[in-house]
């Protein structure tokens, strides 16, 4: 039995009360395919396709199931229920399954393997409630051990694969492969040098917990963004990857946890939005001995509703964003993350260059209780506003390093920079020509809370401005500058428009640098009330209506 339906009006998100044409038809108890029309965008791109059962009767043209929507649909989508009698109940278990090798060719690249060559998967489960599957353990497979289409509330636990015949051909060498799941239990479970341990396409409602993979440059952890939501992972280790298969299936995912996770990398930079990632530790992995596994060590997020807290990167952690549709405030918390020469903490505007997953960040972000370290040369790119709180810039030993700035405020409320340099590129508009500095928005940025600035860097500068198309608002409140040598220089500003307001503030050794032609038209430069200890002035602009440095300070030579 087919039933479809035009949705006379948009079905919001987190309704478990669906439209359909004729009520009359459905029986409560009763199963049924329930799949919306994919988008234009590509042709797996459903937001809504999966096995729901009927609870109640509403009226002639509304029932209940036992789903709540995770994305909105909007009015005039197409519905279609099919009748479905699935399978219950059934169990494997204990079963112990060795595959068969693939006949090689004799190249490099041998041909897709027939199906007489390479069997089927050990269990598969289509349309199935409450169909779970226990200690399995299997090894030489080719396709997935546990396969799973349109299943609801099922359990596979206490399963293992162990070095699959294939893992390199998309859909080879996995443990679990679940397509249109609701409410599946994964735990317990364990591979080693497998493709995925754990593979989602459209699924929701589900919980990881206490599953291993080891060997994981193919990432045991993994969704494909066919509209995945309300996924949670916990005390598990290897490789994710969420939202990870293109545009065809959505490139999109949303609350989506994951709590004391290892990984040598956490990929998650498509259009993921609320994502929650509690103590997790992505951590440098070798893939032979001596041989570093590309970019691990790293996190790649998506700055759309991010919650971080207690999280550390060996290597490098960069944000972009792809999507917007979070409501709530993006945070990094009690964290700490190595960085890498030439790496970006958040992608800046660039021409011609920023693709979808990888998009410059236009949202607000408060990181606090942080600390970035073995800063060398980085790019802090685009975030609109970035509160800094208690959290620490922290040059590479012996070396000190250079942050790049282009966002349009920064606030920094304690904390500060331990060798290292905040360098103003100036802010890009958004929605502007990039080539075009006429497109380039005013910089603010405010140090107070107790900052410290303290030692020295490649730049000779703590903070820096030299781009003559700069237009820069400086404010430091209670914050103290120690330069460790004469050279360093508390500020540099020699281009652009500037405004600089210091009062308060503490600044021992080293110097300062403000060219005259910085505070013109519009600018000003006022500093009173700050203790200087053995700070070198002569490079300060000369007083004038606009500019005054010299009444109210407290100098100690």
């Amino acid at each position: 039995m087919v039933h479809t339906v035009m949705l006379s009006e948009e079905l919001p998100k987190y309704s478990d009360i669906f439209e359909v044409a004729d009520s009359s038809i459905f029986v409560v108890d009763s199963w049924w395919h329930a799949q919306i029309k994919n988008n234009p965008g590509g042709n797996a791109q459903r937001e809504l396709d999966y096995l729901l059962k009927v609870t109640e009767i509403l009226d002639s043209t509304h029932v209940r199931f036992n789903y709540k929507l995770g994305w909105p649909l909007a009015k005039g989508r197409q519905l279609t229920y099919r009748k479905i009698n699935p399978a219950f109940r059934c169990h494997v278990r204990n079963m112990s399954f060795i595959g068969i090798p693939v006949p090689p060719n004799g190249t490099s690249t041998r041909p897709f393997p027939t199906w007489d060559q390479i069997g089927s998967n050990p269990v598969a489960y289509e349309f199935a409630v409450e169909c779970d599957a226990s200690g399995i353990k299997a090894t030489k497979v080719f396709w997935p051990v546990v396969m799973r289409r349109y299943n609801t509330h099922y359990v596979t636990e206490r399963c293992q694969l162990m070095n699959p015949e294939e893992r390199d051909w998309g859909g080879t060498g996995y443990l679990t492969q679940q397509i249109n799941v609701l409410y599946g239990h994964v735990r317990d479970c364990n591979t080693s040098n497998a493709r995925h341990l754990n593979d989602f396409t459209c699924a929701a409602y589900c919980l990881i917990e206490n599953c291993h993979g080891d060997g994981d440059e193919y990432g045991p952890f993994v969704t494909h963004g066919q509209f995945e939501h309300d996924l949670t992972y916990i005390n598990n280790s290897g490789l994710l990857s969420f939202a990870n298969s293109g545009s065809t299936w959505g490139d999109s995912a949303k609350r989506v946890t994951v709590k004391k996770h290892i990984a040598s990398r956490i990929v998650a930079h498509k259009r993921l939005t609320d994502l929650t990632l509690e103590d997790c530790h992505a951590v440098v992995t070798y893939t032979k001995p001596g041989v570093k596994m590309a970019n691990s060590g790293s996190f790649w997020v998506n700055m759309d509703g991010l919650q971080m807290r207690g999280c550390t990167a060996q290597e490098m952690i960069t944000i972009s964003q792809s999507s917007s549709r979070g409501t709530r405030k993006n945070m990094i918390d009690s964290c700490s993350f190595g960085m890498l020469k030439g790496y970006e903490i958040a992608r800046p505007i660039r021409s011609g260059t920023n693709q979808i997953g990888y998009m410059p960040c236009s949202g607000d972000l408060t990181i606090l209780n942080s600390e970035f370290y073995n800063v060398e040369d980085v790019n802090l790119g685009s975030i609109d506003k970035l509160t800094l709180i208690n959290t620490w810039f922290k040059g590479l030993p012996q070396a000190g390093g250079t942050v790049k700035v282009g966002g349009r405020e920064i606030v920094m409320q304690g904390g500060g920079l331990v060798d290292c340099c905040f360098l103003f590129t100036g802010a890009w508009d958004k929605a502007g020509d990039v080539n075009n500095p006429k497109n380039k928005p005013d910089q603010w940025i405010a140090i107070d809370g107790g900052a410290v600035f303290s030692g020295t860097n490649g730049e000779k500068a703590f903070l820096k401005s030299v781009d003559p198309t700069n237009a820069i608002t400086w404010h430091f409140g209670n914050c103290r500058s120690a330069a460790s040598d004469a050279d360093t220089a508390h500020f540099q500003i020699q281009g652009g428009t500037n405004k600089l307001k210091a009062v308060g503030s503490h600044f021992a050794g080293g110097k300062y640098v403000a060219a005259d032609g910085a505070f013109g038209s519009g600018g000003y430069f006022f500093m009173t009330s700050c203790l200087e200890e053995k700070a070198n002035r002569t490079a300060l602009p000369a007083e004038n209506d606009t500019v005054k440095h010299s009444a109210g300070n407290f100098s100690i030579s």
